[in-house]
């Protein structure tokens, strides 16, 4: 753009000037309000980096509905329309293997018929779980005609057995939506399947259902008690203690409140639990949950006067599992669902709250337009909402045995009146800028650093970008600090984020969409640097500056040969403290990188230093005299997120300027730009430009012909009146005064203004003549293809 501006100076015109300021502004004002990551990566910087390595489906229909990583057998099994994938852990895009699952054409025109479109009529993966060691449970759509059937993978290191089982295919119904849309959860105990799903076609009838060879345990139908309107979003088998008789399954979900007159009043997010051994009742609630309650899960932002601001709308949920199964961490990713305020936050919550709310005071109400009390009445025993376990002292072995009273409790209050709260009371996320990018997926990863353990947090878009983040909690002010850490552009196509796994033993992550699937390495500490500074103030738990180099930090006890010289503050990120010591600013001042630059006297100029970290403030200085004196920028000069941009240059301007950054207190030295200003009756001069057509057509076979190369010198800069055989690019010389590196630009910028359509075609055809070059195809799926560059040796 720069090289633009000057051209409309050339030719007496101020609108590409006027353009130029107008960006810049717009860019200022875009930026002020936003919230940057300290590193963004597009699609082609992650591709290479040999960060990224990406499944396309080889041409086939990519639509993924769910993924299921196999550590045992090293293989990530992908959902799809129309076909399942087992990909290689190692390499999604090498040595994949495809199992076809299509909807007969039969089966096409039969749901056509009932009133749907074609593409709905395909057979979309909507349940994948892992069976046992040799086998997976699959289910499909079937074009509205749900279908399940067993999928063989062998025994560890049989990496040849992929296929469906054609004896074990089955009705899905129950097991499976028939709506490709329609939301659905699984989980998979000892060969048991819970699942939350609408069970018909015209999806009236929302169910927790369990199913084994033998039994079919559900909600009740048609009961607004136990579910309205649900949104199934996920669900986890967790064990309260070493009795696996007394284990619950949790489900996550988001229901419809209603009031007195059946009106629905508004979205709430649930947590649901049942007995994994419940077998339902005896004379009544056959076949039907005998455990089932549930309490609302919040994720609010305390407000003055008591007044929350809620999260209500459950989008995703990811149980975070440690040493200890029987607490794992909780974390759920919310949205608003007023007309109003748009944002999105993420809560965590402890085993030991959501435990203390089931083992509350039940909910009651006398009528449906009446609030919930706390119920002050008896309560049989046992429990109503307790497993027959020898826990819970082992006088029943089965949910049958349970007195009718029991029963009949737990299901006229299945509401516990205690909601659950998350950790500290507060998100450990905020995203309330209205008008950005919808959050859809997220995973967790805990990582141990030098000053402690950290949650790394990946959270997937609608655009294509997973969000790498981590939380801090600061117990002194009771505030969290979210630090934003990485913003990974994963698909070169924007499209919604539809899953996302980690293998914290291959340190990867694995993310699904419509366009493919992608693996990407948790980390790349060397791309914030080798200095010191740099690898402490990214902050990024999983790095640490080892004595030479930004590296993977390894917890103490794990061999490394720099270990004693290893620095790490993710908390603070006090570089200043760290490696002050190891990096004086002075010597940064004198030791930064130098450029020379040459500006036109009126002219507008930009000096241009954009930091790595865009959480940087930059900082600029002019140095005269010995002294150094901060540049605050007015109305004829401005500091922009891209550099300083003079909007008409003086010859006072010129001098020494340096441009810092200052992060978390540490001052980083960039580079110093050593400006000329020349005055402007020179390049007036040098660009005199004759009158006639004839010379107007020297001039621009003398612009567009090679020569000898140029000195670099302002006063070598000449008009292009000399016979063109002869001639220099004198413009060239300029461009390289001013350190513009774009000739090819500038080539047809010429020749638009000063040739003839005649001269042009010829011109063009000989520059094609001189030369291009390809790059080949890269890794795996990926082409790189470079246009053909037309080489002007001067």
């Amino acid at each position: 753009m720069l090289i633009l501006e000057i051209m409309a100076g050339w030719l007496r015109s101020v609108n590409l000037s006027l353009m130029l300021l107008c960006l810049i502004l717009l860019g200022m004002a875009h930026t002020k309000h936003s919230i940057y990551p300290r590193i963004r990566l597009s699609h082609k910087e992650l591709w290479q980096t040999n960060r990224t390595w990406i499944f396309q489906g080889r041409g086939m229909p990519l639509q993924p509905q769910t993924m299921l990583l196999d550590e045992s057998h090293q293989r990530l099994y992908v959902g799809a329309k129309n076909a399942l994938f087992s990909l290689n852990l190692d390499r999604v895009n090498a040595h994949y293997r495809q199992i076809n699952w299509a909807s007969t054409e039969f089966q096409i025109e039969e749901c056509m018929m009932k009133g749907r479109e074609k593409p709905e009529c395909a057979n979309y993966i909507k349940v994948l779980q892992k069976y046992n060691q040799t086998h997976l449970l699959v289910c499909g759509t079937g074009a509205f005609n749900p279908i399940c059937a067993l999928v063989k993978v062998g025994h560890k290191g049989q990496e040849t057995t992929f296929a469906v089982e054609e004896e074990s295919v089955t009705s899905g119904k129950g097991r499976c939506p028939f709506d490709p849309n329609s939301s659905c959860m699984s989980t998979l105990r000892r060969g048991e399947l819970y699942i939350g799903l609408y069970t018909d076609y015209w999806e009236n009838d929302g169910a927790l259902c369990r199913l084994n060879n033998h039994t079919y345990t559900r909600t009740e139908r048609n009961d607004r008690q136990q579910l309205n309107e649900a949104k199934f979003v996920g669900s986890a088998v967790i064990p309260d203690n070493d009795d696996r008789d007394d284990d619950k399954v949790y489900f996550f979900f988001t229901e419809r409140e209603s009031d007195g007159e059946g009106v629905n009043r508004g979205i709430l997010t649930r947590i649901g639990r049942v007995c994994a051994n419940d077998q339902g009742g005896q004379r009544m609630l056959v076949n039907r949950w005998s455990s089932f309650l549930k309490t609302r899960l919040i994720c609010s932002v305390p407000g003055p006067n008591g007044i929350d601001t809620h999260f209500d709308d459950l989008e995703d949920v990811f149980v975070l599992t440690k040493k200890d199964e029987k607490n794992p961490e909780i974390f759920g990713l919310f949205s608003t669902t007023s007309a109003v305020f748009k944002g999105y936050a993420v809560c965590m919550y402890h085993m030991e709250d959501i435990r203390a709310a089931f083992n509350g005071p039940f909910a009651y109400r006398e009528k449906l337009e009446h609030h919930w009390t706390p119920y002050e009445g008896r309560v049989p025993y046992p429990r109503p909402g307790s497993c027959a376990s020898k826990v819970n002292g082992g006088g029943f072995s089965s949910s049958k045995e349970f007195p009718d009273e029991v029963l009949r409790f737990v299901r006229s209050h299945p509401v516990m009146y205690r909601p659950v709260l998350p950790h500290h009371h507060r998100p450990i996320l905020l995203q309330s800028e209205p008008g950005r990018r919808k959050l859809t997926q997220i995973a967790v990863d805990k990582v141990q650093a030098q000053d402690g353990h950290y949650h790394v947090l990946y959270i997937g878009t609608d655009d294509s970008v997973v969000l790498k983040v981590i939380t801090i909690y600061n117990k002194d002010t009771d505030t969290v600090e979210e630090v934003l850490l990485e913003e990974l552009h994963i698909f070169k196509v924007p499209a919604p984020i539809k899953e996302i796994i980690i293998s914290p033993k291959r340190q990867q992550l694995y993310v699904g969409s419509e366009v493919g699937v992608a693996q990407v390495r948790l980390h790349q500490c060397d791309l914030y640097g080798s200095a010191c500074a740099d690898c402490c103030l990214a902050r990024d738990p999983y790095c640490a500056w080892d004595g030479l180099t930004c590296s993977r930090y390894y917890p103490a006890g794990v061999y490394t040969k720099s270990r004693r010289f290893r620095r790490q503050d993710v908390r603070h990120g006090n570089a200043v403290q760290l490696c002050n010591g190891l990096q004086i600013d002075d010597e940064q001042w004198q030791r930064a990188e130098e450029k020379l630059m040459y500006s036109i006297e009126s002219n507008t100029t930009l000096l241009e230093c954009v930091p790595r970290s865009l959480q940087a403030k930059v900082l600029w200085f002019l140095e005269k005299g010995g002294e150094k004196h901060e540049v605050r920028g007015d109305e004829r000069v401005i500091v922009t997120s891209h550099g300083l941009l003079f909007l008409h240059v003086r010859s006072s301007d010129a001098g020494m300027y340096v441009c810092q950054t200052v992060e978390h207190g540490y001052v980083h030295t960039l580079l110093r730009v050593n400006m000329h200003v020349l005055r402007e009756e020179i390049l007036q001069t040098a660009m005199h430009k004759p009158n006639d057509g004839d010379g107007a057509s020297a001039q621009c076979h003398s612009i567009l012909l090679p020569a000898p190369a140029p000195s670099v010198n302002p006063r070598s800069l000449q008009p292009p009146s000399v016979p063109a055989s002869n001639s220099r690019l004198w413009y060239k010389e300029f461009l390289q005064l001013i350190g513009y590196g774009d000739a090819q630009k500038v080539e047809e910028y010429c020749e638009r203004v000063w040739c003839s359509d005649k001269k042009r075609k010829k011109t063009k055809r000989k520059y094609v003549s001189l030369g291009g070059e390809k790059k080949g195809k890269g890794r795996g799926e990926e082409n790189s293809h470079r246009a053909p560059r037309h080489t002007f040796d001067t």
